[in-house]
C-alpha cells in the first residue's frame, strides 16, 4: 500500500495557491499539513481550500521556520519569491525533508553551489519541478530525438515569450516580486522554462554540458510605456526607469558543440509561446507554426511550407511519448495543460519510495545559474562567462 505523504506549501500567491487547488488538493496521496506565506491573509485562503477538500485544518503561519520544525513532515512546496528559492530549499534539506521548488532563476553562481554542497552532505534530494520539462509537445519531440527522427541535433532555441507587463506594473498592488526584479536586474530572469526541455534534449549533464553564454539585452520601454498609457496615475512607477532590458537573447556553447539560443520577452505586446526549435542533420521543428520538417520528406515543400504548417498532429500516433499515451488513457488533469500534474506527481512519487528525483539538484543549480550569468555577461557588454560544471566532472557517466 502506498504511503501518504505529508506535505507544506510555503509561498501561496497565485502559483502556490493554484497548484494546492488544482494538483495537490486532487492528489490521493498528499495530505497538506501546513500553508505559509508572509501575508497572513493568503495563509487564510489557503487553509479554507484545504478543508473545503475534506482534509483537516492545516497548520497556518508566517514563518517558514515553524513549517521546517514540523515533525512528520514528509516534504515541502517552495513557491517563494525567487529570491527566497534556494537559502529556504536549503534550510529544508538541512532539516531532511525532501523539496519540491518552484523555478525561477539565481541570484548568484555562489547559491547554485550551496544548494550542490548541501545535498551532497545532507544526501536530502531536491526537486526543480519544471513542468514545461512535461508538455506534451516537449515529451514527443524528447521522443523523436531519442529514436534518432531528427539526425543529429545540432541547434536549439526556446523562449520565456509572455506578455507580463499587467502583472509586473500591478506588481505592488498584487504583491508580486517581479516588480522589483524588473526595477533592478538586467537579465534572463525565467531561463528554467526554455533550457529544461532543451537540457533534456542535449543530455545536458549526463554525457554532455553547458559550457558557456554570452548575452545582450535590448533597451528597456515596454513597460513605461505600458504604465503611461493603463496606469497614469500611479505616481510611484509613471516615470520609473526599469532595469530589465525588453527582449533579452542567450546564446549558450555545449561541450559537444551544439549551441543554444533562449529569448526572454515579457515586457512588449506578443502572443505566448516558448519558442522551442529543434535543428538536425536529418530535419527541424518549429513551435511558432507547429510543424515538423524532415529530410526527404518535406524537401518539395521549402518554399511552399506554410500549407504544411500544424502537422505535428500527424506524428502524434507513431511519436506519441509513452508518458502522454498513458495519461491521455487515464484522464488528463488541470494545471498549465496537465503538466502541472505530471511532474508533481513525480515528486510524490520520489518522496514515497525514497529515491533521487528526475529533475535533481545538479540540473536546478545548471539551469537556474543562467539567470546569474547572463546577468554578468549583459554588464560586460555581452562579454562570454564560463558556466561551472556544478557535477564537477560526474556529467561525464551520468
Amino acid at each position: 500500500m502506498e504511503m501518504t505523504v505529508n506535505v507544506a506549501v510555503i509561498g501561496l500567491g497565485a502559483r502556490g495557491l493554484s497548484l494546492l487547488e488544482m494538483v495537490f488538493m486532487e492528489h490521493p496521496l498528499v495530505k497538506i499539513v501546513a500553508v505559509c506565506d508572509v501575508y497572513g491573509d493568503r495563509c487564510k485562503a489557503a487553509a479554507e481550500v484545504v478543508v473545503k477538500k475534506g482534509q483537516p485544518q492545516p497548520l497556518e503561519t508566517t514563518d517558514y521556520k515553524e513549517v521546517l520544525s514540523l515533525p512528520n513532515l514528509d516534504a515541502v512546496l517552495i513557491c517563494t519569491s525567487w529570491e527566497d528559492h534556494i537559502s529556504m530549499a536549503i534550510e529544508a534539506m538541512e532539516a531532511g525533508i525532501y523539496v519540491g521548488l518552484e523555478v525561477g532563476g539565481a541570484y548568484s553562481v555562489q547559491e547554485c553551489w550551496d544548494i550542490v554542497r548541501a545535498y551532497e552532505r545532507t544526501k536530502v534530494p531536491v526537486m526543480l519541478l519544471e513542468n514545461c520539462c512535461y508538455g506534451r509537445n516537449e515529451l514527443m519531440l524528447l521522443n523523436m530525438v531519442e529514436q534518432g527522427v531528427f539526425g543529429e541535433i545540432v541547434h536549439v532555441a526556446g523562449g520565456y515569450l509572455h506578455d507580463l507587463r499587467s502583472e509586473i506594473a500591478c506588481g505592488q498592488e498584487n504583491r508580486h516580486y517581479r516588480l522589483r526584479n524588473y526595477l533592478h536586474r538586467n537579465c534572463e530572469n525565467y531561463p528554467t522554462h526554455e533550457l529544461g526541455p532543451l537540457a533534456r534534449i542535449l543530455d545536458i549533464n549526463r554525457g554532455n554540458r553547458l559550457i558557456s553564454l554570452t548575452s545582450q539585452a535590448s533597451k528597456s520601454k515596454g513597460l513605461q510605456d505600458y504604465i503611461r498609457r493603463h496606469k497614469a496615475n500611479d505616481k510611484n512607477f509613471l516615470n520609473a526607469d526599469f532595469a530589465q532590458g525588453d527582449v533579452v537573447t542567450t546564446v549558450i556553447k555545449c561541450a559537444r558543440g551544439e549551441t543554444i539560443v533562449l529569448t526572454l520577452d515579457t515586457t512588449l505586446p506578443r502572443y505566448y509561446s516558448r519558442g522551442l526549435q529543434i535543428h538536425g542533420t536529418r530535419g527541424m521543428y518549429n513551435e511558432e507554426n507547429q510543424s515538423i520538417f524532415l529530410d526527404g520528406v518535406n524537401d518539395q515543400d521549402h518554399f511552399t511550407w506554410s500549407k504544411h504548417w500544424g502537422n505535428i498532429e500527424k506524428y502524434r500516433k507513431q511519436y506519441e511519448h509513452p508518458i502522454w499515451k498513458q495519461y491521455l488513457e487515464e484522464g488528463v488533469k488541470q494545471g498549465h495543460g496537465g503538466m502541472d500534474w505530471l511532474v508533481y506527481a513525480d515528486f510524490i512519487q520520489a518522496v514515497q519510495n525514497k529515491m533521487p528525483t528526475p529533475i535533481d539538484v545538479y540540473d536546478l543549480a545548471t539551469w537556474m545559474s543562467i539567470s546569474a550569468l547572463s546577468e554578468e555577461s549583459i554588464a560586460l557588454g555581452g562579454h562570454p562567462v564560463a558556466i561551472p560544471d556544478f557535477t564537477n566532472g560526474k556529467w561525464l557517466g551520468r
